[in-house]
């Protein structure tokens, strides 16, 4: 079903008040559950509402005029870039968390432990954690990502170990890595993890990502050079 045929339900609560009066955020009587069929999050399941009829996530509104497009096409921008902006900091958090866990058991229990819980892990997360630590398929293209993690993990140090323990549970238990998540959030408390001095630091890279998107789109194209062509005497 093509993206614009459905509206998916968020399964986490809005953080803020405008986000409660999104319909992303409201449940309805044609709510159901779907099957993700396409990119990294393949064969998860999803809340979703694609009843055209329903007045709650397809109500019909009346063609805007150009400011009113505008305006919408505006605060669409904005969304997208607070959307944006909340998994990169949580995934900032979460690094910082994981620097902060000190060595507790022994290499054997720890690799244990880790290696049974990254098997729980779905394809997105262990992608995640494999971006996370710089794991690529440099030196073995074939393995699948599940593999290269327990290679990875077989191979590292007892530190290494105890910092993914903590990495994997939270990414296994959270909604998400927003940094709205509760569990995140209390990771980051009790690991003495600034999550506003984090934010301040990623907020300034977005806004920069962003200037230098639109002064590429905005910079003219060369125009096309023509060629005469000369016809003999």
């Amino acid at each position: 079903m093509p993206r614009n045929k459905y509206v998916e339900i968020r399964n986490y609560k809005p953080t803020n008040q405008k986000q409660r009066d999104w319909p992303e955020y409201k449940p309805c009587k044609f709510t159901t559950e779907a099957i993700v069929t396409q990119g990294s999050e393949k064969g998860e399941l999803r809340r979703v509402c694609a009843n055209p009829e329903c007045l709650i996530h397809h109500a019909k509104k009346p063609r805007p005029n150009v400011a009113a497009d505008a305006g919408v096409k505006a605060e669409q921008e904005k969304r997208r870039r607070e959307e944006a902006l909340a998994p990169a900091t949580g995934l900032r958090v979460l690094s910082a968390i994981v620097e902060a866990v000190p060595v507790r058991l022994m290499k054997g229990d720890l690799l244990f432990v880790v290696e049974h819980l990254a098997a729980m892990l779905d394809k997105r997360r262990v992608a995640i954690v494999l971006r996370q630590h710089g794991i690529g398929k440099a030196k073995c293209p074939s393995d699948t990502p599940a593999k290269l993690l327990v290679a990875f993990l077989r191979k590292s140090e007892e530190s290494v170990l105890g910092r993914l323990l903590v990495e994997i549970v939270i990414l296994r238990s959270a909604n998400s890595v927003n940094v709205s998540d509760k569990l995140l959030k209390d990771a980051a408390e009790f690991y003495k993890v600034d999550v506003n001095v984090i934010t301040a630091k990623v907020k300034p890279e977005f806004a920069a990502k962003d200037k230098a998107k639109t002064t590429k789109q905005a910079t003219p194209k060369p125009p096309a050079k023509v060629v005469k062509k000369t016809t003999a005497a």
